[in-house]
């Protein structure tokens, strides 16, 4: 490592990213749940009214007045770790950064007008400089693509969901607003996730920072490639009341399972995709107000193609299944419900009685980072 006044970096080279636009690394689904979101009925006139409502100023005294900013003389590591990251991103308004006393391990990046970074103490005390650098990065990355503003709504309408409960069609309104901003926030982590190696350039502390969140301090206990094959066997694992139980875990949660997100950097990581930006090439800011929603749409609609065609969940097998025009939807139903079929039944469904495993084998195994994910348990960094 080398010093540069309080900012410590790699002594190896990093590459700088000048003008990016949050395009560049944004996940697919992210972009297509944030469209999805703001097409829900109600969601446009909820979002107005609470712009000029939200207590942001009471937030920003909150943190002020009982955390620790972060700055040249408290915690100056992460302060250069912040302005390195900035600087890589080429984020031009630096974000004040504030350390919470939490022992769980979390970070966000809240604000409506100025985002405003949040690390707890269980964070910082868990993870090493380099993995450090990834969660900071993440939360920059947060920042340029605007997700604070919403991850903000998301808080307040938590809570006031919960203040509102009492209230039969009050509550129905608010909890079908939560659902969706839960459900374009975990999408918006796998973008985040990719700005952070982005920032990090290093795939091995990102991936050290995940299997950290999933278990602990014993690192020397992990193995990155069993951790990954977790995520494999997540996806393939199970019938389809399986598969609906995964929905129904994910439903409450902000985050997207740790593995899930470890196996879709990974995959991202080396994608062509990636190394096109490490090589220079990558759409720039000033170009955004020339980018098509249509195209984004197409894209996200593609993406979610392939993750159909591609995922071993039996759910989407069977999704895919049926778009493709595949016949005996009762016979499908038995096999991936139960996990067998009569040979009876196979023989009049023409073989949809076929061994279960067939049923649920195939595809190249994309990790489903695209479909829903990990939570808010105190363990994962926003």
């Amino acid at each position: 490592m080398t010093n540069t006044g309080t900012e410590k970096v790699p002594a190896r080279n990093r590459r700088r990213f000048p003008g990016i636009s949050s395009r560049a690394y944004e996940h697919p689904a992210d972009r297509s749940a944030l469209v999805a979101l703001r097409k829900l009925s109600g969601f446009d006139t909820v979002f107005k009214a609470l712009s000029g409502l939200l207590p942001e100023r009471s937030l920003r005294l909150l943190f002020l007045s009982d955390s620790v900013r972060v700055g040249e003389t408290q915690f100056p590591h992460l302060h250069g770790m912040l302005l390195d990251a900035c600087y890589v991103l080429d984020l031009e308004r630096v974000p004040q950064m504030y350390v919470q006393q939490d022992p769980k391990p979390n970070a966000m990046c809240i604000g409506l007008d100025e985002p405003i970074i949040v690390l707890t103490t269980g964070l910082i005390e868990l993870l090493d400089e380099e993995e450090m650098r990834a969660v900071i990065g993440h939360e920059v990355g947060h920042a340029l693509s605007g997700h604070s503003v919403y991850r903000t709504v998301l808080l307040f309408l938590t809570n006031l969901a919960v203040k509102v409960a009492w209230i039969p069609l009050g509550n129905v309104a608010i909890t079908a607003i939560v659902t969706a901003l839960r459900e374009w926030f975990r999408k918006s982590e796998l973008s985040a996730d990719r700005a952070g190696l982005l920032v990090g350039q290093d795939v091995h502390a990102s991936m050290r920072g995940l299997m950290k969140l999933a278990g602990g301090h014993h690192l020397h206990e992990m193995n990155v490639d069993a951790f990954l094959a977790q995520a494999e066997e997540y996806e393939a694992s199970g019938d389809l009341r399986d598969s609906v139980l995964k929905i129904l875990n994910m439903l409450p949660r902000t985050h997207p399972f740790t593995t899930v997100r470890a196996a879709e950097l990974k995959k991202w990581s080396q994608h062509r995709d990636y190394q096109r930006i490490m090589d220079g090439h990558y759409p720039r800011r000033d170009e955004d107000k020339d980018t098509s929603v249509g195209d984004s749409f197409r894209e996200s609609a593609s993406h979610y193609a392939d993750t159909v065609r591609n995922s071993k969940d039996p759910l989407m097998k069977l999704v895919g299944d049926l778009a493709g025009g595949a016949g005996d939807l009762g016979g499908k139903l038995r096999v991936v419900f139960t996990g067998s079929g009569s040979n009876a039944g196979a023989g009049a469904a023409g073989g949809a009685g076929r061994d279960p495993k067939g049923a649920r084998d195939g595809g190249t195994g994309e990790s489903g980072g695209e479909g829903p994910a990990q939570a808010d348990g105190g363990k994962s960094e926003g």
